[in-house]
């Protein structure tokens, strides 16, 4: 069950995908199955074997096309192990309300991010979120739990300032936000209680049925009590000003030899990024997230 919508976030077969912080891997098989080159990363080194086990076996099943790749690897977030501009297309799905330093993933994501390469950004929206903090301190007060719940406009702000372009939003998950309330009234970890029991079929029931009367129900959910808000945005070309690569002069390199240390590094970054952005952005054109600890919210498809 996806929180990413790819018919507004397509993918190229071939396109170089970084699945960050990517928990059970659900939407790194997504991007697999749509033949992408596809890293998925975790700092959870258990779900990364499980995820590698996945992976192995769709290759196995025939289910990623010609020229499709899957790797998983354990990771930090806060120090990715990629050049700068690796990756076409980067998602951080149900993640960034676990980190503190958030501004640090997304610098990171940024700069392994190539020029006009897309990302998608996922969190619990902020008004079911709420509800949940207020049913139950266990539901975030844990070792790895939510520590911040976003606004839409807080995060939108936050990417921009990272450089980002916004270019479309969208709530998803409707049917999850009433499950999540049953389990925080009853207790996170009390997976007995008959109204969670029940409702919890239901979703699994929608997940493997997807009947149209839940598909009609959820669409209309969404937009008032959808679990989570999307956001996908873009990394700007740089301009062709900027991009081209100054000649290498005697008056040119005091310049840069008397710029602070902070300076020549950007410098020498946004020189970087630029040639790379100019070979990849030649060969695409279009670019096209951490799962669930739990069975229930794996089969469910909830937020963290």
């Amino acid at each position: 069950m996806l929180t990413v919508d790819f018919s507004r976030f397509p993918l190229a077969p071939g396109d170089r995908v970084l699945d960050l912080g990517c928990g059970a891997g659900r939407h790194a098989f997504e991007c697999y199955r749509r033949g992408a080159q596809v890293v998925a990363l975790d700092q959870n080194s258990d779900e990364i074997r499980e995820v590698a086990k996945w992976f192995a076996a769709m290759e196995e099943a025939g289910e990623a096309p010609a020229g499709a790749s899957a790797t998983a690897m354990e990771g930090d977030a806060l120090n990715l192990p990629f050049p700068d501009d690796s990756f076409d297309v980067v998602i951080i799905s149900e993640v960034m309300e676990h980190i503190p330093d958030d501004k640090g993933v997304l610098a990171e994501m940024v700069r392994v991010l190539r020029p006009g390469g897309r990302i998608a950004v996922t969190v619990p929206r902020y008004g079911p979120e709420k509800v949940c903090w207020a049913l139950s301190d266990a539901y975030h007060e844990v070792e790895g739990g939510h520590i911040r719940i976003y606004r839409g406009d807080e995060l939108l702000g936050k990417m921009r300032e990272a450089g980002l372009e916004p270019y479309g939003t969208h709530h998803a998950h409707g049917l999850h936000s009433p499950y999540w309330w049953l389990k925080c009234a009853f207790g996170v970890d009390n997976d007995k209680a008959l109204p969670v029991q029940a409702y919890h079929k239901l979703l699994v029931w929608d997940i493997m049925k997807k009947p149209l009367a839940t598909r009609l129900a959820e669409r209309a959910l969404n937009p008032v009590i959808g679990k989570s808000f999307v956001v996908y945005a873009t990394k700007p070309h740089l301009p062709e000003a900027d991009a081209a690569e100054p000649a290498a002069t005697a008056e040119s390199e005091p310049a840069e030899a008397a710029a602070p240390a902070p300076a020549r590094k950007a410098a020498r970054s946004t020189t970087s990024g630029a040639k790379a952005g100019a070979k990849s952005g030649a060969k695409k054109t279009a670019g096209a997230t951490t799962a669930a600890k739990s069975a229930a919210k794996n089969s469910a498809g909830a937020a963290k």
